[in-house]
C-alpha cells in the first residue's frame, strides 16, 4: 500500500504550492486511476510523493511512514508520459542496458528476464528494432518495460495511454491489469480517458492541486450526482475547491479515514529491495559500452566529430604552407661588404618578425581549434540526456559511475585529438621541438577544454544554453589569450590562470626553445613563458575543475 497525508508539493524550495495537503490511498496489488482536469496537479502529485519536486507531509508504504524517499525507490518506479530511451539502441539493448545497471545477476538470468520483459509487454518481436523506428504506443510499452526491470512492488505512470489510438491504449491497459492481477503490483494510472474508469479498482479525483476523492467508479458517480464519468470535470467547475474539499473531508471523516480502502486488496510481492545493485565499476562498464555503441550508431555526431578532428589539422596545414618557407631564409649570410651586411640584417629582421608572427598565430590557431572541439566533445554530453539520467538515477544508476562515464569518454577523445593535431601538424609543417613535450600540451588542451565544457553540461538541463555557454567560453580564448600578453604585468597573473589558450600556446613554444621558431617569436616577446611541464599543469588544474563540476552536477537532483 502506497500512501501520501497532507503532502504539499511546491515546483521549487519556497515556491506557491502546487498540490495543498494532499492525503491518499493506493491499495496493494491493484489498478489505481488518477484523474482530474490539465494542469490540476495530478503528475505533479506523483512527483511530489517520489520527491523528484520539493514537498512537504508524510509519505509512507506498506503502513510504514518513510524517513527518506530513497526508501521508497527501492519498490516504487515511475514511468514517465514518454519513454526515455536512447534512440540509437535496439529495443532489447534498451532493456539489457538497463537490466545490467540496475541488478546484480549472471548472463543467462539477464538473457532470460530480458525475453520475458519484452514477452510481458507484447514487445518480443520488436527486439531488434531500433527505438527510434518505434511507434507511440510500442515507446509506452517500452517505457514500462524499462520500469519493471527494478521489479518494483509499485508503478506510477503518467498519462502512458495519453495521445494513442484506441486499440493502444487499450493494449497499454491490458498490460497494466495484468501487473495489478498477476503480478499483485500496485499500479496507478494518470489517465485522461474518463470512458475507461471502469477496468480501475479505485478513481483518485484530483482538483485545483487538492484531492478531492477517492474509492470505487460507483461511488464517485453517486458522491458527485453524475450519472456518467464524462460528466465530472463540468460538476467540478460549479463549486471552488474548498467545497469540494470540504465535502471529501466529511467522507473520510464519516468512515475513519477511509479505512476500508486502505486495506491491501492481495499480497505484495518482494520488489528491488531484495535486489543488489551492481557495483560501480560494473555500471561504468555498461554506460561505457552503452556510449560507444551510441558513437557508433550516430551517424551525423560521429562524422561530425570525425570531420572536425582530421578536418580542423588540415587548416591548420592550408595557412601554414605559405609561410614556413620563410623559416628557411632566417639564417643570416654575409656576402661581404658593409653595404650589403647592413641589407641582410634588415631583411632578416623582417623576415624573422613576419615569420614570428605566422608561427605564433599557427600555435594560438591550433590551440583555439582544440577548444572548439573540446565544446563539441563535451557541452551536449550530460544536458541533452538530463532525464534520461535522472529516471536511471531513480531505478539505482550511481551517479559516481556516470560521472565516471562521461569523463572517460570526453577527457579520452579530446587528448586523442590533441595528440592527433600534433603529428599531423608536425610532421607535414616540420614544426621542431620535442615529440613529447608538445603531444603532452595539446593533449591536455584537447582534454581539459572537453572536461571543462563537459562540466557546464552537467550543471544546465538544457542541451542548447550548455553548447551556447561553451562556444562563448571559447570564443573568448583568443581576445583574452591576446590580452594576457598586452596588460600592465600587475594585472597579468589575474587573468593568466584563467586563460587555457595562454598555457597551451606558451606550453608548445616553450618545446620550441631550441629552434629559430622560438627565436623569431621571443624576438617580439620577452614576457614570461610557461614551460610545457607549467603548462600541462594549470591545464590539468582546469581538467579539475571542470571535473568536480561534473561530480557536482551528477549529485545534484535536476530534471528538465
Amino acid at each position: 500500500m502506497l500512501a501520501c497525508r497532507n503532502l504539499t508539493v511546491r515546483p521549487r524550495l519556497g515556491a506557491a504550492p502546487l498540490v495543498h495537503g494532499a492525503t491518499a490511498c493506493f491499495p496493494s496489488g491493484g489498478l489505481h486511476a488518477l484523474i482530474g482536469p490539465s494542469g490540476c496537479g495530478k503528475t505533479t502529485l506523483l512527483k511530489g510523493i517520489l520527491d523528484i519536486l520539493p514537498s512537504e507531509g508524510e509519505v509512507s508504504l506498506h503502513g510504514r511512514v518513510l524517513v527518506s524517499r530513497e526508501e521508497l525507490l527501492r519498490e516504487v518506479a515511475f514511468a514517465p508520459q514518454f519513454s526515455i530511451a536512447h534512440a540509437k539502441l535496439t529495443v532489447a539493448e534498451a532493456v539489457s542496458c538497463a537490466l545490467r545497471l540496475y541488478q546484480k545477476q549472471d548472463q543467462s538470468s539477464l538473457v532470460a528476464r530480458n525475453a520475458e520483459l519484452l514477452q510481458l509487454v507484447g514487445l518480443s518481436e520488436r527486439g531488434g528494432t531500433l527505438v527510434e523506428k518505434l511507434s507511440g504506443g510500442q515507446l509506452r510499452r517500452l517505457g514500462l518495460a524499462l520500469e519493471l526491470t527494478t521489479d518494483p512492488t509499485c508503478l506510477l505512470c503518467d498519462e502512458v495511454t495519453s495521445g494513442l489510438d484506441p486499440r493502444s491504449e487499450d493494449q497499454i491497459l491490458a498490460v497494466l491489469r495484468a501487473l495489478a492481477d498477476q503480478r499483485a503490483k500496485t499500479v496507478v494510472c494518470v489517465i485522461h480517458n474518463l470512458a475507461k474508469l471502469a477496468q480501475f479498482n479505485t478513481v483518485t479525483v484530483v482538483f485545483e492541486g487538492a484531492v478531492v476523492w477517492q474509492g470505487p467508479l460507483a461511488g464517485m458517480l453517486a458522491h458527485f450526482g453524475i450519472a456518467d464519468a464524462l460528466e465530472l470535470y463540468d460538476r467540478l467547475s460549479e463549486q471552488p475547491r474548498a467545497h469540494w474539499q470540504t465535502r471529501w473531508a466529511a467522507v473520510v471523516a464519516d468512515a475513519q479515514s477511509a479505512a476500508p480502502l486502505a486495506s491491501a486488496a492481495l499480497p505484495v510481492m518482494a520488489g528491488r529491495g531484495g535486489c543488489e545493485r551492481p557495483s560501480a565499476p560494473s555500471q561504468l562498464r555498461t554506460l561505457l559500452a552503452r556510449r560507444w555503441r551510441l558513437l557508433v550508431r550516430d551517424r551525423g555526431y560521429l562524422l561530425l566529430t570525425l570531420a572536425i578532428t582530421f578536418g580542423f589539422p588540415c587548416l591548420v596545414v592550408i595557412f601554414a604552407l605559405g609561410g614556413l618557407p620563410q623559416m628557411k631564409g632566417l639564417a643570416l649570410e654575409s656576402t661581404g661588404g658593409f653595404l650589403e651586411t647592413l641589407q641582410a640584417r634588415a631583411a632578416y629582421r623582417q623576415s624573422s618578425a613576419e615569420t614570428a608572427t605566422l608561427v605564433s598565430g599557427l600555435i594560438i590557431f591550433q590551440v583555439i581549434l582544440l577548444s572548439l572541439m573540446g565544446s563539441n566533445n563535451g557541452a551536449r554530453e550530460i544536458a541533452a540526456e538530463r532525464a534520461l539520467y535522472e529516471k536511471e538515477r531513480m531505478s539505482g544508476l550511481r551517479p559516481t559511475a556516470y560521472a565516471w562515464s562521461k569523463l572517460l569518454y570526453t577527457a579520452l577523445l579530446g587528448a586523442a585529438q590533441g595528440a592527433w593535431m600534433t603529428v599531423f601538424v608536425k610532421l607535414l609543417c616540420e614544426f621542431p621541438g620535442g615529440w613529447g613535450a608538445q603531444l603532452a600540451v595539446l593533449s591536455a588542451t584537447g582534454a581539459s577544454m572537453s572536461v571543462v565544457c563537459l562540466g557546464l553540461s552537467a550543471m544546465l538541463t538544457s542541451p542548447d544554453k550548455a553548447s551556447l555557454l561553451s562556444i562563448y567560453l571559447v570564443g573568448f580564448q583568443l581576445p583574452l589569450s591576446g590580452v594576457v600578453l598586452a596588460l600592465p604585468a600587475a594585472l597579468v597573473w589575474a587573468v593568466r590562470p584563467f586563460i587555457a589558450t595562454y598555457w597551451g600556446w606558451a606550453g608548445y613554444l616553450m618545446a620550441m626553445t631550441d629552434s629559430r621558431f622560438y627565436d623569431a617569436v621571443v624576438t617580439l616577446d620577452k614576457g614570461w613563458l610557461a614551460p610545457p611541464l607549467a603548462a600541462v599543469g594549470v591545464l590539468g588544474a582546469h581538467f579539475l575543475i571542470g571535473a568536480t563540476l561534473v561530480f557536482w552536477g551528477c549529485q545534484k537532483k535536476c530534471w528538465p
